[in-house]
């Protein structure tokens, strides 16, 4: 768990199926070890796999420093008490405060040159959750909303869309929300805890009276259907089945399910936990999981704030990305690290660095990335992009098409088409393998 410190809080307040081939929307995904069904074939089922796309974002809430991660300066004024470090990938160097991670570069790219233009926590974090700017007469879906259409399963019984945020400083600004896409895509929303509260059997019904009036409904339900052509008749029966898929998806929260020794690289950390549910989630078929890490809001303190919080990102990071590679998920899974934007170069009278979104850094890992490249570049003292500038549009862009999700896909919201990404947004192909 993280220590306890001052606190330096600034108080900022469905048209068509998916387009993903058969095969890839076929995937089983009701829980790990699933089998997958009539698809018996080696080919097949190695089809299956190539397509069944995941990702998990990591979610630095408040605004990491890009300098005391991504991006550090040596020599300069406001380059800190940070050294930086020669990487795995000859020639990139991250700060001294990720070690494990630059000897881990090869399935990392990072990305250097966002400017995104919004300083104020609750309009950059909409921003960096939706990838462009709202509009008052439409409700846009989140990324993670998202991802949960376009890589999950109509019928899948697992959690579409998770969002971990059980910190409490900054959590009115997690967005989480399916917009137009409908409530089918909406985030499970934890944050009283590490698993979802009223899924359990009550213990005053067994397993066989579960079961049993679980066949009585459907029963009835079929009787009543009989005859009648309604969506709602489908949408209810459907909402059924869902509940019960998530009253079995229950252990999947519980990591006391994983042997000892993994849950022992993971850590004790909540954020550790969350990562190793996380995993499990996208392994039974979850595509879509945000574990949100606050606070990271330093107006003060910056070099013992960062100095706590990215050691703790630098191992739960790295051991998921092993864990995920042990497993065969990451070349399936893609793993991204941001905020709401970055932090000033200059440093304050509080030894703090405040908001900055004008030349700031995330990094994309695994699945569909060219693993030890960098895109963009900052000027020597940090404050301006010097190459490469790009805003929340093409890296939305960037991140879906790591998936295999065309970011030119339109959806349409009555007869107006809608595309995923705002039009002419371009993806950064450099770093996409």
């Amino acid at each position: 768990m993280a220590r306890s410190r001052k606190s330096f809080f600034c108080g900022s307040a469905e048209h068509d199926m998916s387009r993903r081939n058969f095969l890839g929307s076929s995937v089983a995904a009701a829980g790990i070890g699933s089998s997958v069904g009539a698809f018996r074939s080696d080919l097949m089922a190695e089809q299956l796999k190539k397509n069944d796309k995941r990702v998990i974002l990591l979610w630095l809430a408040g605004g990491a420093s890009q300098m005391e991660t991504w991006d550090p300066k040596e020599g300069v004024e406001t380059s800190g008490p940070f050294r930086k470090i020669q990487t795995s990938t000859p020639g990139v160097a991250i700060s001294e405060l990720l070690p494990k991670m630059a000897g881990r570069l090869k399935d990392t790219a990072i990305i250097r040159s966002l400017n995104t233009a919004i300083g104020d926590h609750g309009n950059a974090a909409k921003l960096m959750h939706l990838g462009r700017q709202n509009e008052p007469n439409l409700s846009y879906p989140d990324m993670g909303s998202v991802l949960a259409r376009e890589l999950g399963r109509l019928d899948s019984s697992v959690p579409d869309y998770v969002t971990f945020y059980t910190a409490t400083e900054g959590r009115g600004n997690a967005v989480g929300r399916p917009g137009f896409l409908g409530s089918r895509y909406a985030p499970m929303f934890l944050t009283n805890g590490n698993s979802p509260d009223n899924i359990s059997r009550l213990e005053s019904v067994n397993e066989l009276d579960h079961k049993e009036r679980a066949d009585l409904r459907d029963l009835l339900s079929r009787g009543f259907s009989r005859g009648r052509v309604s969506s709602q008749l489908g949408s209810h029966n459907v909402a059924y089945g869902r509940v019960r898929g998530l009253m079995a998806s229950e252990k999947l929260f519980d990591i006391e399910q994983e042997p000892q020794k993994i849950r022992d690289k993971y850590g004790k950390s909540l954020f550790g936990q969350q990562a190793l549910i996380a995993r499990r989630l996208i392994e039974a078929g979850t595509p879509f999981v945000k574990v949100s890490r606050a606070w990271w809001d330093s107006h003060g303190q910056n070099f013992e704030t960062h100095l706590e919080l990215v050691t703790e990102l630098d191992h739960v990071m790295t051991t998921l990305l092993d864990d995920l590679e042990e497993r065969g998920l990451l070349e399936n899974t893609l793993v991204i690290t941001l905020g709401e934007f970055g932090r000033t170069p200059t440093i304050n009278g509080s030894l703090g660095r405040d908001h900055f979104a004008r030349a700031w850094s995330a990094s994309l890992s695994g699945c569909g990335v060219q693993g030890g490249s960098v895109f963009g570049e900052t000027t020597e003292d940090g404050q301006h992009v010097k190459d490469g500038e790009i805003g929340a549009a093409e890296l939305f862009a960037t991140i879906y098409k790591a998936v295999g999700v065309d970011p030119h896909k339109e959806y349409h919201v009555g007869v107006r088409p809608v595309p995923l990404t705002d039009p002419g947004t371009k993806s950064v192909d450099q770093v996409l393998s």
